[in-house]
């Protein structure tokens, strides 16, 4: 299985990964804990098969003249059914084209795609959460809610992450590609 995401900026990475230990501090989430080298993202694509290759080579043409672009998350959301805690960015026209021209340059590969990422379809997230019970998805609520700020945040890489291993404790999908945004 591969994801293809979007990576922010290190000051957003961090406040981030800050509201992942504060849920864990208050025993709502270990979400950190639940994946080797987390890193906040929102992902563009998944796959359940790829050419790892030929995708690389194709990100890294894709993506060579793309500039780096500002979000801004002001949205705390759940999936139903999932127990899923996330910020949502402001769907904005840029963020809408800059994914939807990710998938027509990708189109040959969507025949493997996951068509919960595919444009229609897609819900722009960055998890904070995962897996939780009705009581803790509510308590991770009130607390991002009383954090209060929106987040400015900007996109300066695409990576690539290849599931390694996913056990009952700990999933390992590290990233095996990053290119930079310029």
């Amino acid at each position: 299985m591969y994801w293809v995401i979007a990576l922010f900026d290190d000051q957003t990475e961090e406040l981030i990964k800050g509201i992942w230990k504060e849920l864990a501090v208050k025993n709502i989430s270990y979400y950190e804990e639940e994946i080797n080298d987390a890193r906040p993202h929102i992902t563009l694509g998944s796959y359940k098969e790829l050419d790892k290759e030929a995708y690389i080579e194709s990100l890294e043409t894709f993506y060579e003249h793309t500039a780096p672009f500002r979000i801004t998350f002001n949205t705390v959301g759940s999936f139903l059914n999932f127990g899923t805690l996330f910020l949502s960015p402001t769907v904005t026209r840029e963020l809408l084209d800059f994914h939807s021209s990710h998938y027509d340059h990708f189109h040959s590969f969507h025949h493997k795609a996951n068509p919960l990422y595919l444009p229609g379809n897609w819900i722009p997230h960055c998890t904070l959460a995962n897996k939780l019970s009705p009581v803790k998805l509510a308590e991770g609520f009130e607390h991002c809610l009383g954090r209060g700020d929106k987040i400015e945040a900007k996109v300066t890489d695409i990576a690539l992450i290849e599931l390694m291993d996913d056990s009952e404790d700990c999933m390992d999908a590290p990233i095996i590609f990053t290119k930079s945004l310029r």
